[in-house]
């Protein structure tokens, strides 16, 4: 919020009642001051973003689980302290030693190769263009939808007309690529952004055909209309050959799963107040 303006004489002096009528701006409630165990978080009044006070909250949490077991010493504070780097790898090796991650088997990996196979797919291309409908501060979602919506429709229509894909996108596709009718030209898993790339890569169903998507594809940036001109479908190599590749992957998946468990042991022993916490992975011990 921009303060840097001075308030009028008469909103900054008010009438002198304690039931003013005067129509002088109304004194914006007070933040209220989260803590954990009684340790404040931040400045009363000063109250960070969301996303910044759940890290300051995982990172409280385990300063003081450290400080339980004895692994520093800390005089009693009634703020939470900003950690040192020592303070840091002391938390992050008490941590390792908490959450074990055991490598997964052999016979889980194949599983998993055998559930994702096209997620080892080697030299896998598609020729796409599309109709990108940006997401940006104060649109309405709602009537943006819609109206993406409504050029889906007419495009998946069976007599569309040829050029008609180009035309929408150079009027309404907030893309660069508008320009060039949508064409994105030929695209990888990796060329992409991962909650597309999922929908055009990896998924069963998107191992075959061409043409309009049926529906709305929905990522960070927005609504797209995705239309699939040519394919390479790629190799698929042998489960031996990405064996390690799984692994990694388990393993990091295992560590994350055991690691939410154990920061929702913390939070649930934890007297939290003025933020809604759930077991989560901290960046600190990231």
């Amino acid at each position: 919020m921009n303060i840097s303006s001075s308030p009028s004489p008469v909103a900054a002096q008010g009438c002198g009642s304690g039931a003013c009528q005067c129509g002088g701006p109304a004194a914006a409630p007070e933040l209220p001051t989260a803590s954990v165990n009684g340790v404040s978080l931040h400045v009363p009044g000063q109250r960070p973003d969301t996303g910044t006070l759940r890290e300051l909250a995982y990172a409280e949490l385990l300063r003081q689980e450290a400080v339980r077991q004895g692994l520093f010493l800390s005089p009693a504070v009634s703020s939470a302290p900003e950690l040192g780097q020592a303070e840091r790898e002391v938390i992050e090796a008490m941590v390792d030693q908490s959450v074990q991650t055991p490598r997964p088997t052999d016979e889980e990996g194949r599983r998993y190769y055998e559930a994702h196979k096209a997620q080892f797919l080697v030299g896998q291309a598609l020729h796409v263009r599309h109709i990108l409908f940006a997401v940006t501060p104060g649109v309405n979602v709602q009537a943006l939808t819609v109206h993406a919506e409504r050029a889906l429709l007419e495009l998946s229509h069976k007599g569309v007309a040829p050029g008609r894909f180009a035309q929408l996108a150079a009027e309404l596709s907030n893309c660069p690529s508008s320009a060039q009718g949508g064409d994105l030209g030929w695209i990888g898993p990796d060329d992409c952004a991962p909650e597309l790339a999922t929908e055009l890569f990896h998924l069963q169903h998107a191992q075959t055909g061409t043409g309009v998507h049926p529906r709305l594809f929905h990522t960070r940036f927005g609504f797209h209309i995705i239309d699939v001109l040519e394919r390479r479908s790629g190799t698929q190599p042998a489960y031996e050959e990405v064996r390690e590749r799984i692994a990694a992957l388990l393993t990091m998946q295992s560590r994350a799963r055991a690691l939410h468990q154990y920061m929702s042991l913390l939070v649930g022993e934890a007297e939290i107040e003025g933020i809604a916490l759930e077991g989560a992975d901290s960046p600190l011990v990231q």
